[in-house]
């Protein structure tokens, strides 16, 4: 069977007409036409997985897989992604038969196409990404790439660094395994409560809430603020911003897009 590259070039010589590859390269924000060229000519880009080299090759991008050092690109106006800062008291899910509180009640109806990649359990707050983009969402979810996240819990009762250590070396053995914690640091404490930073990949549901419950260290507030290389920052409880090309980039190669 002709490789997808090879039939869009023979469509092309039978009339149907495509983009020419530097031009999509250059939508893409790869720079000029001729610096796309060279990137074209030293052998960094592939079509469906077929390297090209030669300059004039036409291509549909809303078809075909273009990479460039190995990550697909993104024409700007194709997918939207967005960063949300969900509340406490807001269900991650696009409605809710009940009426409480919903991902819809924060980004109306504007992106009508737009799901949440992962979940924050009802009373957690924090960063929530979401997207019309089918691929990427498959691969931020999927347990294979294990997307570092980053929370800051606070914790009743006062812990030592101790504690910590030994989450991260030994770890803990819950329900459905052992768990360990990339990085744990005390950030501050009193005699009531401690506040600590996380870092781990796993995925699991209330994953943070269980590691410290198991230990004696119930959860009373929850903030995811990253999920691989994308930062809540400043965006306000109850709001979002669309993140940007050189952040799709960055999360693309991130779960080896």
């Amino acid at each position: 069977m002709p490789h997808p590259y090879t039939q869009a070039i023979r469509a092309r010589e039978q009339g149907e007409e495509g983009i020419r590859l530097q031009k999509v390269l250059a939508q893409a924000g790869f720079g000029s036409r001729r610096k796309c060229e060279q990137i074209i000519t030293q052998g960094r880009v592939e079509v469906d997985g077929e390297l090209v080299t030669t300059l004039g090759s036409r291509v549909d991008p809303s078809h075909q897989q273009i990479r460039v050092d190995g990550s697909r690109i993104h024409l700007n106006d194709k997918h939207v992604t967005l960063a949300l800062n969900k509340p406490r008291k807001v269900l991650s899910t696009m409605d809710d038969p009940k009426g409480r509180f919903t991902l819809r009640d924060i980004i109306g109806d504007r992106y009508e196409r737009v799901f949440h990649m992962g979940r924050l359990d009802y009373d957690s707050e924090g960063l929530i990404l979401m997207t019309d983009d089918g691929e990427l969402a498959q691969h931020v979810m999927h347990p294979r790439y294990e997307v570092e996240k980053t929370y800051i819990a606070t914790l009743s009762g006062h812990i030592g660094g101790n504690v910590c250590r030994r989450l991260v070396t030994q770890g803990v053995e819950l329900d459905d395994g052992l768990i360990r914690l990339d990085h744990c640091a005390i950030i501050d404490h009193n005699r009531e409560h401690t506040i600590v930073k996380v870092v781990l990949h796993s995925g699991k549901n209330r994953i943070v809430r269980r590691i410290f419950g198991a230990i004696g260290y119930p959860v009373t507030r929850l903030v995811r603020t990253q999920i691989g290389p994308i930062r809540l920052g400043e965006i306000r409880p109850g709001s979002y911003r669309v993140l940007s090309a050189a952040e799709i980039k960055a999360l693309d190669k991130e779960v080896g897009l």
